[in-house]
C-alpha cells in the first residue's frame, strides 16, 4: 500500500491502549449525601483505593493497578495519588506490552543508534506535522526521560538488557534522569535529538545498555504526551491493527483478559471460528496452553503463544467459569472473518420490528449491512432496532455509509484538524434511504463511530436512542507508516455532529435512559448475549417502535 493511500485510511476506533483489552468495569460504590460522616468515609475509601493501588504495583499487577485507579478516580476525579498512580501504570504495562511484542523485540530492540535515531526523527517530524495539537519537544523529550526512567525500575525491561547490572548503579542513573533531564529545557528538534544521543553515551559508559534499549524509550514514551488514541505501532501490533480493519486474522477466535491467579477469561469467542467449533465458551477460563501454565500470564504473552501459523494446531486445558472443571480443547488455527453483524433477524412478526447488532465498523460491514436490511425487508421489515452496544467504532467512511442507509439529506458529520486535508464535511445521499422507523441501542462502550451514528440519528431526529450515554471520543485518527515497518496510530481531528456539536469526554445521553441490567452480567462480568427476550433495553426498543407502529 502507498505511503497516500496508508495517509488517507482514517478511522475511528477506541484505543486498546486507553481501555488496556478490559470491558469498561461498573463502578459498585456511590456517594451518599452530604455529610460530615459520609464525608469522613469516603476520605477512608479513597485511602483504601490509593493503599490498594500501590500493592497492586508493588506486585506488578500494572492491568488491575489500571482498572482499579480508572475506577476509583470516577468517585475521586482530583486525586493527585489515584492519578499518578494511574499514569505510572500505564507506562509500566506498555513497557512490559513491547517485552512481550516479538516483532517489537527482534526487529526494532536490537538496532544500531543511527537506525533506532531514524525512528524517533521519523516520530518527532509525523508528531509535528500531524498532530491534532502542536506539542513542542521539551514536552516530546519530557515523557520519553519518563519512560525510560520507569523502564529502568521494570523487570522485564531489566532481565532483558541488564539481566547482570548492579540495581544501585541503576538507580544513580534513574536520579540523575529524574532530576537534570526530566524537566529540561529544549529549543528545537535537533536541540532534543541531541540531548538523546548524549543520554545513549552516559547510559553505555555508566551501564553498558546499548543505543536500541534507550532510543526505543524516547519513541515510544513521547507517544505518552499524546491523547490516549494515539500511539506508535510495532510491526505486529500495525498488522493487528489492519487485520482487525480487514476483518480478518489468522487465529481461534478469542477475546481474552488476564485473571492473575486463575487464568485467562474469555470476554468473548467469535462466531464460526475455531474456539466456538471446539467449544469453547466466553467465561471460560484458559489455564494451560499447549501444556505451558497460563494462570499467572500477561494477556500479551498469552497472545504470542496463542498466535501462529495457519494449519497448526493448539490444545487449550480450559476450566469453566462457575464449577472450575477443566476440560481440554483441540484447536486448529485458520482465517477468522470478525462479523460486523452478529445478529439481525426479525424479532416482532406483528409489528415487523427488526433487530441488528453491529459490534464494528470495518470493510466488510456496509456490505453486511446491505446484505442484511435486503433480508429483513423481505421478511417483513417495518421498524428497525439498531444495537451499537459495546461497539467500540472502527472506519470512519463505514459510519458515513451507514447512516446514509437512513438518512436521505444533510450533513452527518464534518471533522476538523491542524491541515486542511483533515477538514472534511460528510453529506447523505438521497439514493437508496430505507425509510423505517428507528431505535438505536447504545451503552457506555459505544464509542467514536457508534457515536457518530448516534450524533446523526441525535441531530436529524431520525429515530430514538435508548440505554445509556455513550463512551464521548470525538477524534479521529489516520495511521500513518513510521519507519521500516512500523507505523503510528495518531490523532489528528475531531469530529463533529450535524449541528457542529463535539461530545469528547462527554458522551451522548439517550433519549430514554435504561439502568445497567446486572443480571445480564455473568460470572466475572462476562455479558450474555445468548438472548433478547430478557434484554431491557431492546424492550425498551420495542416499546416505542410498537406505539410508533400503533399511531400509523
Amino acid at each position: 500500500m502507498s505511503f497516500t493511500a496508508l495517509l488517507r485510511l482514517t478511522f475511528i476506533f477506541l484505543s486498546i491502549a486507553a481501555n488496556i483489552g478490559l470491558s469498561n468495569p461498573r463502578l459498585l460504590l456511590s456517594q451518599t449525601e452530604s455529610s460530615r460522616p459520609a464525608e469522613q468515609s469516603d476520605a477512608v475509601n479513597e485511602q483504601q483505593a490509593i493503599t490498594e493501588g500501590n500493592d497492586l504495583r508493588k506486585s506488578r499487577q500494572w492491568a488491575k493497578a489500571i482498572e482499579l485507579y480508572e475506577k476509583s478516580l470516577k468517585v475521586w476525579p482530583v486525586s493527585e495519588p489515584l492519578t499518578q498512580g494511574l499514569r505510572q501504570s500505564k507506562i509500566q504495562f506498555s513497557i512490559d506490552r513491547r517485552y512481550s511484542d516479538n516483532s517489537f523485540l527482534n526487529r526494532m530492540l536490537p538496532l544500531s543508534r543511527a537506525e533506532s535515531m531514524a525512528y524517533l526523527d521519523d516520530l518527532y517530524e509525523k508528531v509535528r506535522r500531524y498532530y491534532v495539537e502542536n506539542i513542542g519537544p521539551t514536552i516530546l523529550l519530557a515523557h520519553g526521560t519518563e519512560s525510560l526512567y520507569f523502564a529502568l525500575n521494570n523487570e522485564k525491561y531489566l532481565s532483558r538488557n541488564l539481566p547482570t547490572i548492579d540495581r544501585e548503579r541503576v538507580s544513580l542513573i534513574r536520579r540523575k534522569l529524574r532530576d537534570v533531564y526530566w524537566n529540561k529545557q529544549i529549543t528545537s528538534q535537533d536541540h532534543a535529538r541531541r540531548t538523546v544521543v548524549e543520554l545513549c553515551d552516559l547510559l553505555q559508559r555508566e551501564l553498558s545498555l546499548p543505543a536500541g534499549p534507550v532510543v526505543m524509550e524516547f519513541v515510544f514514551g513521547a507517544c505518552n504526551s499524546l491523547d490516549d488514541y494515539s500511539s506508535y505501532l510495532t510491526p505486529g501490533k500495525l498488522d493487528d491493527l489492519y487485520s482487525n480493519i480487514d476483518g480478518e486474522f489468522v487465529g481461534i477466535g478469542i477475546e481474552m483478559k488476564a485473571e492473575s491467579g486463575s487464568g485467562l477469561l474469555l470476554v468473548n469467542v467469535l462466531p464460526e471460528s475455531p474456539a466456538e467449533e471446539g467449544g469453547v465458551v466466553a467465561g471460560d477460563l484458559i489455564v494451560e496452553i499447549d501444556g505451558t501454565d497460563a494462570r499467572k500470564i500477561s494477556t500479551e504473552d498469552a497472545a504470542q503463544l496463542l498466535q501462529g501459523k495457519q494449519g497448526s494446531h493448539l490444545r487449550l486445558t480450559l476450566a469453566d467459569g462457575e464449577t472450575g472443571k477443566e476440560r481440554f480443547a483441540n484447536l486448529t488455527r485458520r482465517a477468522v472473518k470478525i462479523k460486523s453483524i452478529p445478529v439481525a433477524k426479525i424479532i416482532d412478526h406483528a409489528n415487523g420490528i427488526a433487530y441488528l447488532q453491529m459490534t464494528g465498523f470495518q470493510k466488510n460491514t456496509i456490505e453486511e449491512l446491505d446484505t442484511a436490511l435486503v433480508r429483513l425487508n423481505r421478511e417483513g421489515m417495518r421498524a428497525l432496532i439498531w444495537d451499537v452496544r459495546g461497539n467500540p467504532g472502527g472506519l470512519l467512511n463505514a459510519a458515513v455509509e451507514a447512516l446514509d442507509r437512513f438518512i436521505d439529506d444533510g450533513v452527518l458529520v464534518s471533522t476538523k484538524g491542524r491541515t486542511s486535508d483533515q477538514n472534511s464535511t460528510y453529506a447523505a445521499q438521497s439514493k437508496g434511504t430505507w425509510k423505517v422507523a428507528i431505535v438505536l441501542l447504545t451503552d457506555g462502550d459505544s464509542a467514536s463511530a457508534s457515536e457518530i451514528v448516534a450524533g446523526a440519528i441525535h441531530d436529524h431526529r431520525r429515530g430514538t436512542i435508548v440505554g445509556r450515554k455513550t463512551y464521548g471520543k470525538w477524534s479521529v485518527q489516520t495511521i500513518l507508516p513510521g519507519h521500516a515497518e512500523s507505523g503510528f496510530r495518531l490523532t489528528t481531528a475531531k469530529f463533529y455532529s450535524p449541528h457542529g456539536e463535539t461530545y469528547g469526554k462527554i458522551g451522548i445521553k439517550p433519549d430514554i435512559v435504561v439502568a445497567e441490567d446486572t443480571s445480564r452480567l455473568g460470572l466475572r462480568g462476562v455479558r450474555r448475549t445468548d438472548s433478547l427476550e430478557d434484554d431491557r433495553d431492546v424492550e425498551a426498543g420495542l416499546e416505542v417502535l410498537r406505539k410508533q407502529m400503533a399511531r400509523r
